[in-house]
């Protein structure tokens, strides 16, 4: 059940919390696990993992990813403070876009991973974070703001909205006939990739919807007011192309897009460039003169990133026969099984690649060309793995 097996089977206890779909994923027979403080659906009766991975990219998933942080940065100096926390330049960012970023700590380590928004003129951005880094995202960006009192901006969670991940080269055809137009007379069919725009449901209910997602295919993340979050989800899976997913094909599904997972391929000490993101640093902002226009880490990114001074960098591999799956913390060694070069961070079997095992990990400098062959060592013997390129399985998101 991939690395999210060592994520989610802890002793269940009483005080996690349920988004507003908890008791429908009940009721279509879920699995529900702990996850990240939160009672979540990992499988659900009737569907094998690989099943449900399947479906997903054959077909269309629904996802509860209610659990995210999802919070609004506004204020004249919004742009400045996104820009000292992330790398990414927010100046060029087009109204009703968004971008994968990283909160960064002072020493250029990831605090999260995050995708940012633009929502209009004024500077309002809807920011998404990890659930399971809601508590330091709060802690980190509160403090940020009160070590920066100069910067007029407000940050602020975004309370009684559930988030619904519709994924799958069919998700359009269950969500279009749901929607009305914007009120710019805009379609799902003018909504590309990275885009986010305000539509109403047939009912009237206002939903904001953004082509993206975690798994490589084309897909929807949908922000709607819990009150209205189990009809419309209902609804959705009321289209006999549409099935409810769970958080296992979700990690498995991401893993094969090459998709980071925080707290095994990202934390604080792990930088952008060691995590291979080097196109989250805007180019625009990586010859910096001024000290008070730079990032969190920023000479140490920037010495990493034109200097290589890094020491370890993010990898995908496969399997070259059968074995047990790497899971998180196996190590990697070279063909001489003596060697060390690094840690799986990731891994379990790839569906879409006839179930081969796969994964993503750190390994030393100097040995993460794509091809390399090198070995993990999973229960005490030695599995040999080569090196691939990021994503194992081809994306098909929707780009104009």
């Amino acid at each position: 059940m991939s690395t999210f097996k060592s994520l989610v089977f802890k002793r269940f206890n009483s005080n996690l919390k349920k988004t507003a779909l908890h008791d429908l994923h009940v009721s279509l027979g879920g699995t529900m696990v702990p996850y990240a403080g939160y009672s979540m659906p990992v499988l659900y009766k009737g569907q094998t993992h690989i099943e449900s991975h399947n479906w997903t990219r054959t077909n269309a998933g629904l996802f509860d990813v209610s659990h995210m942080l999802q919070s609004k940065l506004s204020g004249p100096h919004s742009i400045k403070f996104l820009q000292h926390v992330t790398p990414t330049d927010f100046n060029a960012l087009p109204v009703g876009h968004g971008t994968l970023s990283v909160l960064l700590n002072p020493e250029g380590g990831v605090v999260d991973d995050t995708i940012v928004t633009k929502e209009n003129q004024d500077n309002e951005f809807y920011i998404v974070t990890n659930a399971g880094c809601a508590k330091r995202d709060t802690e980190f960006l509160r403090g940020e703001l009160q070590n920066n009192p100069a910067l007029d901006c407000q940050w602020k969670i975004i309370e009684g909205r559930s988030l619904l991940a519709l994924q799958g080269p069919k998700a359009k055809d269950v969500l279009e006939p749901l929607l009305e137009k914007t009120a710019k007379g805009k379609t799902l069919k003018e909504l590309f990739f990275g885009q986010r725009d305000e539509f109403a449901l047939k009912d009237g209910t206002l939903v904001q919807i953004a082509r993206g997602g975690y798994t490589g295919e084309d897909g929807f993340e949908i922000s709607v007011p819990d009150e209205k979050a189990v009809e419309f989800a209902e609804q959705l899976l009321a289209n006999p192309v549409m099935k409810a997913i769970g958080l296992a094909a979700r990690d498995s599904l991401r893993m094969e897009a090459g998709m980071c997972l925080y707290g095994h391929e990202l934390d604080e000490t792990i930088t952008p460039v060691e995590a291979g993101l080097n196109w989250v640093i805007s180019k625009s902002r990586r010859n910096l003169t001024n000290e008070k226009d730079r990032f969190n880490g920023y000479a140490k990114i920037m010495d990493q990133l034109n200097n290589k001074t890094y020491n370890r960098i993010r990898v995908a591999f496969k399997y070259l026969k059968k074995g047990p799956a790497a899971r998180n913390g196996v190590k990697i060694f070279l063909p001489d099984a003596q060697t060390e070069v690094g840690l799986v961070t990731s891994g379990s079997a790839s569906p879409s690649l006839n179930n081969i095992n796969v994964g993503q990990g750190y390994v030393e400098k100097g040995h993460h060309k794509r091809g390399t062959e090198l070995l993990v060592q999973v229960r005490n013997k030695f599995y040999p793995i080569e090196l691939a390129k990021m994503p194992l399985v081809p994306t098909h998101y929707y780009k104009n």
